[in-house]
């Protein structure tokens, strides 16, 4: 080979050799987290969930206590009646209400009982002077089981049968319950409560499982076989069953007495999990020099054991905050979760169920937000779980 076509490196007194920045075990985990997409996307979503409910409620009109009587049961999208150049909507309570073109509401009409004839099905709406006449007569339709009915709005001597725009409810952009309160407030409270039951009872689940998780495993012999047992124990008893025990011991729900109900059974996997971990890293060689030179055993579980399995612990705290965000849930669900007036997504479900056929959007919109928090976490916790897995580290 010509060596006039390679140019030489001048000599210097240090290696010239190009080699890559060296990172820490946690700087190579972020770098690898940050090439997952569905965790980043995870972790954006989560903390999009965190500021809509510790700052959403801030920036609306109404508390979650609130309640509006006149506004109950409106849907997130309003159906506009125009007649005369003004916009009405009807409810499906057969509620007659004022509306702007943009969709902002004005208020509702009242109705006498003496301007409502039930057997014709025509309801009488006071305006100002004048009424506002609502029809909805109902047709038996041979080819179909049951009634159906049209909506016919009178006003003036105009009469509309079909809406002629639907705009978005700009008062209440998530509707209202039964009892008129809003329920993007109620949502938002609900995120509140839901994650920080999760949060708590994750920690203190992190805190208690990895001391007695480590205890455990590092004495072992016969100390280990008795922790253990209890262990076994708690665990042949299923998770939720415990849980609703406890509430009933509890007298209640309450915010406080489900924390400690899922804080005092949630730790049994996470001890396990460190236990295994201890077993494994105790026969390094490091925890050998480390007795040699007369380290304490509390020393040698705080600094050397638990870092070391830090990995996993981690990833299985971000698994048990989904898992405890749906247990709070569905103790809620089924009347054992906070008092009211308050609401976690739980409550708000199941106060969704009596309307379900005729106010979805009631039981859609807590639903869903317990959908996302799930898959967000969910996301969260696969990613970190690839992330800080020595063995799956690709370049």
């Amino acid at each position: 080979m010509d060596k006039n076509k390679f140019v030489f490196v001048e000599q210097t007194g240090e290696d010239s050799e190009t080699v890559r920045p060296s990172l820490t075990y946690w700087q190579d985990a972020w770098r690898r987290l940050k090439k997952n997409k569905l965790s980043m996307i995870g972790i954006f979503t989560v903390i999009l969930i965190i500021l809509f409910g510790v700052l959403g409620p801030y920036f609306t009109n109404y508390s979650y206590s609130d309640q509006v009587n006149k506004y109950k049961n409106l849907a997130p999208r309003l159906e506009l009646y125009e007649i005369n150049g003004e916009f009405f909507h009807v409810s499906n309570d057969y509620n007659v209400f004022l509306v702007s073109e943009d969709g902002t509401l004005i208020d509702r009409l009242e109705l006498n009982p003496l301007n409502r004839d039930m057997l014709k099905k025509v309801y009488k709406y006071t305006y100002g002077d004048e009424f506002v006449i609502l029809d909805f007569s109902y047709n038996l339709l041979p080819t179909k089981m049951g009634y159906d009915y049209d909506k016919t709005l009178e006003y003036k001597g105009e009469v509309v049968t079909q809406p002629v725009a639907t705009k978005w409810n700009k008062t209440f952009p998530f509707g209202t319950d039964g009892l008129g309160r809003d329920l993007l407030t109620r949502v938002m409270y609900g995120a509140r409560i839901s994650l920080l039951v999760a949060f708590i009872a994750t920690l203190v689940n992190l805190f208690i499982g990895v001391i007695y998780g480590s205890i455990s495993g590092f004495e072992g012999g016969r100390l280990d076989n008795i922790m253990m047992r209890i262990v076994d124990i708690i665990n042949s008893v299923p998770l939720t069953l415990y849980v609703i025990l406890l509430m009933v011991w509890f007298r209640g729900g309450g915010l406080m007495n489900i924390i400690i109900a899922l804080s005092s059974v949630y730790w049994v996997s996470m001890a396990r999990l460190v236990r295994g971990q201890m077993l494994s890293l105790k026969e390094q060689e490091f925890v050998l020099a480390a007795r040699v030179m007369g380290v304490s055993k509390r020393k040698i579980i705080f600094k050397h054991l638990i870092p070391n399995a830090m990995g996993p612990i981690i990833v299985s705290m971000a698994m048990m905050i989904p898992s405890a965000v749906f247990t709070e849930s569905f103790l809620s669900f089924i009347g054992l979760g906070v008092s009211a007036p308050q609401a976690s997504w739980g409550t708000l479900a199941n106060n969704a169920l009596p309307g379900l056929t005729t106010y979805p959007y009631q039981l859609f919109f807590p639903a869903l937000s317990i959908a996302f928090t799930m898959l967000a976490f969910n996301f969260i916790g696969d990613g970190l779980r690839d992330a800080l897995d020595p063995r799956l580290r690709k370049g």
